[in-house]
């Protein structure tokens, strides 16, 4: 065989591995989409930390494949609901597994979401829940004033004493977002907004340490820089367990207590309804309910569960369940507390 003859079978050769190639990679991609479209889009503002591994259960359990979305500490909630909003005419978000409610009730009132009832959704008290099924609440946080022991006692006496003086030592997160934006909208409910921009603008006088998150608010008094702060009972537990000096206190409005319960909605549109019921039930269920009371963020269930397996740390919260302020009807309030506020931090 001549050298002309070889090279003409080597570049045939060549040329063949290309084809074969580039239909591989061609088959690969298509494979990859597939398995994207495939997959439940899943909004997620719980902290992956603890909704990743309760995502993953329920992949094994029904082989459905979850894509999750997560948002940043900074603007939790807030973030993935304006995306939702932004993205209402191409939804490709199925489900949302909001940390919070008002902004799933929010997206409610815009038509953004799907009803349904099915045996998670009996399982939750009336009050945390939507009347049509649109949402459904569970796994609640309460808003906590946390106290570093070495500094303050976590007693209504010193912490009304220390919030009455300078606020150099108080630390409370940017209200914009996530928790601290439904404690402001429940202040607004309770006083009326007038009345919440003068308390407002009274702690921005004294000096209060706005923090661009309530972790943040959680470090600042564990580590002794701030004696007290306005956070939520899973930052709280971490410096627990990280056996940080500190106390919580539940804050009370008007004699009810801030609990904030996770909330789960199917997007309107979702061309993947039956998974989605899927997933919400096994949200809803007492199994998650209980998981994540044992997780390190002790969340609060609100369905009925057996509570000789909640730990004794969430237990201690269980009364605050009747105590709740309500939630479900506080739209109007929260787009004015927000309005306002981006009035005062978006220039």
């Amino acid at each position: 065989m001549n050298q002309k003859t070889r090279g003409r079978l080597f570049s045939g050769w060549f040329i063949l591995a290309m084809v074969e190639l580039v239909a591989i990679i061609s088959i690969g991609i298509f494979f990859f989409y597939q398995q994207n479209e495939d997959a439940l889009v899943v909004y997620c503002a719980h902290d992956a930390v603890f909704s990743e591994e309760i995502l993953k259960a329920f992949e094994q359990r029904t082989g459905i494949k979850v894509e999750p979305r997560f948002d940043t500490e900074a603007t939790k909630s807030l973030g993935l609901t304006n995306l939702i909003i932004r993205e209402k005419n191409h939804p490709r978000c199925d489900v949302f597994w909001n940390n919070q409610t008002l902004g799933t009730v929010d997206l409610k009132e815009q038509g953004l979401l799907e009803a349904y009832q099915g045996e998670g959704y009996s399982r939750i008290p009336d009050q945390f829940k939507d009347e049509d099924g649109y949402w459904t609440g569970f796994a609640a946080r309460l808003r906590v004033y946390i106290t570093n022991t070495e500094k303050l006692n976590a007693s209504k006496e010193s912490i009304d004493q220390k919030l009455s003086g300078p606020l150099n030592e108080v630390a409370i997160a940017k209200p914009l977002y996530g928790t601290t934006l439904t404690h402001y909208t429940v202040l607004c409910d309770a006083w009326g907004l007038e009345e919440l921009k003068k308390w407002h603008h009274s702690l921005e006088k004294r000096k209060i340490q706005e923090t661009s998150g309530n972790a943040s608010v959680k470090n600042l008094v564990a580590s002794g820089a701030c004696a007290l702060g306005f956070t939520d009972t899973d930052d709280y537990f971490v410096a627990v367990d990280e056996d940080s000096p500190v106390a919580a206190l539940p804050v009370t409005v008007d004699g009810r207590v801030i609990l904030i319960p996770n909330s789960v909605a199917i997007i309107k549109g979702t061309k993947k309804r039956k998974q989605a019921e899927l997933l919400v039930d096994y949200l809803l269920s007492e199994e998650v309910e209980l998981k994540l009371a044992r997780s390190q963020s002790r969340q609060i269930p609100l369905g009925k569960v057996d509570w000789t397996h909640v730990p004794e740390t969430v237990r201690k919260f269980q009364s605050t369940i009747e105590k709740a302020y309500p939630l479900s009807n506080l739209v109007t309030q929260r787009a004015k507390t927000l309005a306002w506020l981006k009035s005062e931090y978006v220039k």
